[in-house]
């Protein structure tokens, strides 16, 4: 039995908003949970499977929510909120449209885009040392360098270090022109960019000159302590136990850390364990240390990475199955005469 359900709607403009371009916002909705929305006015009419309804009727009222303090309306934002929906999750929206983290050069907000990025933000603030753990396009480098630069700015510490491991550090690099900061600069781009997108480059480059901002190869941070630091270690997942030890060791007096990583993207021989993964383990239960882990639906890049990362988690599942001593074994296809 179809139930028919009314959305009042207070602002026109937040209606434009929610609508989107060619009304893409409201289809992505309909075919995403099979209703019907016609908009009446300031009224939007929602028709469907009672169920379907209020899922829909929720989405909507979430997206005017959002609407209405000034956020935008993206394909990001609206299968966010679907899945957030269905999960039963949506009284978490009204968090969506809070803090903002930092303003980059060119005056935009960057804030927290899902539930799981402002928890990761939570982290960050409150603890010493933060641990993000995600695929990739969860936003951990880039909401990380943005909580550090805001940190700068208000003169919480007195220096940004932006670090990375350069994992191809042996015959490869040789290879490359350059002096050594030339050769390790293409593994730490990532890194350059986002501090470019927050800050401009000629800003960026002064504060380089001074000394205040660092960007630089894991191999540099031994023999140091950093004091009054924002330090962030990038694609953790490549470091060895080692290093990271060594790396975390570094905390010096008034300083702030935060680790990425994908633990599924290591790159590490494969005698090797990461030390992001010995990391987690070591150091789950110590105090003024979070672990915060992302999944693919705080992916905030195209829809299709989502998918991809999805793909990919499913794929490796149906690869491993695990031993009664719960190490895994990789499965194997059956050939099609039958043969193992």
């Amino acid at each position: 039995m179809e139930l028919e359900r009314i959305v009042s709607v207070d602002r026109v403009e937040d209606l434009i908003s929610v609508f989107g371009s060619f009304d893409e916002n409201i289809k992505r909705i309909e075919e995403a949970l099979s209703v019907s929305i016609i908009n009446r006015g300031n009224e939007l009419k929602v028709t469907g499977e009672p169920e379907d309804v209020d899922k829909a009727a929720r989405a909507l009222d979430g997206l005017l929510a959002l609407a209405s303090k000034g956020e935008t309306i993206d394909e990001q934002r609206v299968r966010y909120l679907i899945t957030l929906v269905k999960e039963g999750n949506d009284a978490q929206v009204a968090q969506m449209a809070k803090d903002v983290v930092c303003i980059t050069a060119k005056g935009k907000p960057i804030k927290a885009k899902t539930v799981g990025q402002q928890n990761y933000m939570k982290a960050i603030m409150k603890n010493t040392v933060t641990i993000g753990v995600g695929p990739a396009g969860t936003g951990k480098t880039y909401l990380a360098v943005a909580a550090a630069v805001a940190a700068f700015r208000e003169r919480i510490v007195n220096r940004i270090i932006l670090t990375r491991p350069a994992v191809e550090a042996g015959e490869r690099l040789g290879f490359l022109p350059g002096d050594l900061q030339n050769k390790v600069d293409p593994y730490l781009r990532p890194l350059y960019d986002a501090l470019y997108d927050m800050l401009g480059a000629e800003t960026f480059q002064k504060y380089q000159e001074r000394g205040s901002i660092e960007v630089a190869p894991l191999a540099y941070m031994r023999g140091r302590t950093l004091d009054d630091s924002f330090i962030i270690l990038d694609e953790a997942q490549n470091t060895t136990k080692e290093q990271m030890k060594m790396f975390l060791t570094r905390l010096g007096f008034g300083s702030k850390i935060v680790i990425t990583g994908d633990v599924t993207q290591i790159d590490l021989p494969s005698d090797k364990t990461s030390g992001l993964k010995d990391a987690i383990s070591v150091l789950e239960n110590v105090k003024d240390i979070s672990i915060c882990r992302l999944t693919s639906a705080d992916v905030v890049r195209h829809a299709l990475v989502q998918e991809i990362i999805n793909a990919y988690e499913k794929a490796e599942k149906k690869r491993e199955i695990k031993k009664p001593d719960g190490k895994p074994i990789r499965y194997q296809r059956k050939r099609e005469n039958g043969k193992n």
